[in-house]
């Protein structure tokens, strides 16, 4: 199922992020997952990539297993450590595992990565079109509520991103945020500069205090008040912060459909236990 027709149905969508595994070892582990995740049916359900392409091999197969169980799927696909041949070759191992839907990204620079060296790809605009010329996907973007952290600044940003969209992004999902206000005012802006394609709002539920640090340095996201003293409490009491970062998250999904974002994408790290007490929470909420 192409994605782009899931926004035609008039209501929000609801997703999940998945992770493939990083070696041969953890494969049946991701798969039990995957696929306890897959049964509670939501819209569709993204299978990462890894910085710099470093779990790339899997990425096909965990796509191919979420549609088995009815699911679409939505592929993501990096382009930072890659010439143009491998891009066509992973084009064309996803066609054939059935995969119709692309999460196009530059992707995380590896450890040995040289900005100076010759590449075809610097940004994920250059892969969009390349995609977009091959033809058969649906193709998502990245969008970043509080600017990307490379990016001087978020004018700047929102330019780079309408350059994506016109490449031919059909739909975006956001990096994570704690604070909806933030997406609330990343909207106004984009819309006012001509960015129109469906939004999806990405959520993660902190379940683990030690997550918070690694997410800060990628994303560059600003933590609210509220969700500090949360860290604070109960940063000690593994069972009460698993919980609270639920309830954080459900909450923050409730503000988000009243409202009137298109889709709600929930970044699950492989969590079923996560991704069903969301979903069981919220299953009036989003009409499901």
């Amino acid at each position: 199922m192409r994605l782009n027709d899931i926004w035609k149905r008039g209501r929000v969508s609801f997703s999940f992020e998945v992770f493939p595994p990083k070696k041969d070892g953890d494969f049946q582990t991701v798969r039990a997952a995957v696929e306890s995740i897959a049964q509670l049916k939501p819209d569709f359900m993204s299978v990462t990539y890894g910085a710099g392409g470093g779990t790339s091999d899997y990425t096909a197969e965990i796509a191919r297993i979420v549609q088995s169980q009815g699911v679409p799927a939505l592929a993501h696909l990096t382009c930072v450590s890659a010439d143009r041949d491998r891009i066509r070759h992973e084009l064309e191992k996803l066609q054939a595992a059935g995969i119709e839907n692309i999460l196009a990204l530059r992707g995380d620079y590896p450890e040995d990565y040289d900005p100076a060296a010759p590449r075809d790809y610097r940004y994920a605009a250059s892969l969009v079109e390349d995609i977009r010329a091959y033809g058969g996907f649906t193709i998502g973007g990245a969008c970043y509520p509080e600017g990307h952290v490379e990016c001087p600044s978020q004018e700047e940003d929102l330019r780079h991103l309408k350059e994506k969209v016109e490449k031919g992004v059909d739909f975006l999902t956001t990096q994570m945020f704690f604070d909806n206000s933030a997406l609330y005012s990343f909207l106004y802006r984009a819309r006012a500069l001509g960015i129109t394609v469906p939004v999806l709002a990405g959520v993660m539920p902190v379940t683990n205090a030690g997550q918070i640090q690694r997410i800060l340095r990628l994303s560059g996201t600003t933590l609210p008040y509220r969700f500090r003293m949360i860290l604070d409490q109960f940063r000690d009491r593994p069972d009460a912060m698993k919980q609270a970062g639920v309830i954080y998250a459900a909450e923050q999904i409730v503000d988000l459909v009243a409202n009137g974002v298109q889709g709600i994408h929930v970044y699950v790290m492989n969590k079923p236990d996560v991704a069903r007490a969301l979903s069981e929470n919220l299953a009036r909420v989003l009409e499901r």
